[in-house]
C-alpha cells in the first residue's frame, strides 16, 4: 500500500478496506465462524441449541407456511355458502390448532434444550438458551441464520471450547 496523495484517495482506500472487511465478515457469518457471529449467536450453548433444533423437524417450523395457507384460503373468492364454511373451519379449527401447536412445541423445545445444555455443558449458562432455541424452531429452515450445519435426523455434536 502506498500513502494517499490527497483526501479523496484516502477515502477511496478506506472504503475499499472496509468493503473487504465486510465481505470477509459476511462470508465468516455464513460459514458459522464463531468470531464473526453476532453476540446473540456466540458460545457453545447457543451452538448446541442451533444444532439440536436443526437436527429435528418440528411442527413450529411449519407455522409460517401454514399461516400463509390459511391466509390464502380466506382470500379465495369462494361462493357465499362455501365461504362461510371455509372461514368457520379456518377460524374455529385451523388457527387454534396452529397456535396450540406452536406454543406446545416452543415450550417443549425450550425445556428440552435447557436440560440438554445443562447436562452436556455444565460450565455454560443456560440463561436465554431455551428461548433462543424456541425462536429458531419457529423459523423456516432455509431462512435460519446462521445456516444449519446439521441435517434433519442428524445428531447434534457437543461443541468444543
Amino acid at each position: 500500500m502506498h500513502a494517499p496523495k490527497d483526501r479523496k484517495e484516502a477515502y477511496r482506500q478506506m472504503r475499499a478496506k472496509q468493503a473487504a472487511e465486510r465481505d470477509r465478515a459476511r462470508k465468516g457469518m455464513l460459514a458459522g465462524e464463531e468470531r464473526y457471529l453476532p453476540a446473540r449467536d456466540k458460545g457453545p450453548a447457543r451452538k448446541f441449541a442451533r444444532d439440536w433444533v436443526d437436527s429435528r423437524r418440528l411442527p413450529s417450523q411449519y407455522f409460517l407456511p401454514f399461516s400463509l395457507l390459511i391466509l390464502l384460503a380466506t382470500w379465495v373468492p369462494w361462493p357465499p355458502e362455501i365461504r362461510a364454511t371455509v372461514l368457520n373451519i379456518v377460524i374455529a379449527v385451523g388457527w387454534p390448532i396452529m397456535m396450540i401447536g406452536v406454543v406446545v412445541t416452543g415450550v417443549y423445545v425450550a425445556w428440552k434444550v435447557k436440560r440438554e445444555v445443562a447436562s452436556k455443558l455444565p460450565d455454560e449458562s443456560v440463561k436465554g438458551v431455551g428461548f433462543y432455541a424456541a425462536m429458531r424452531a419457529l423459523q423456516i429452515r432455509k431462512l435460519r441464520f446462521p445456516p444449519p450445519t446439521v441435517a434433519p435426523g442428524g445428531k447434534p455434536v457437543t461443541p468444543k471450547r
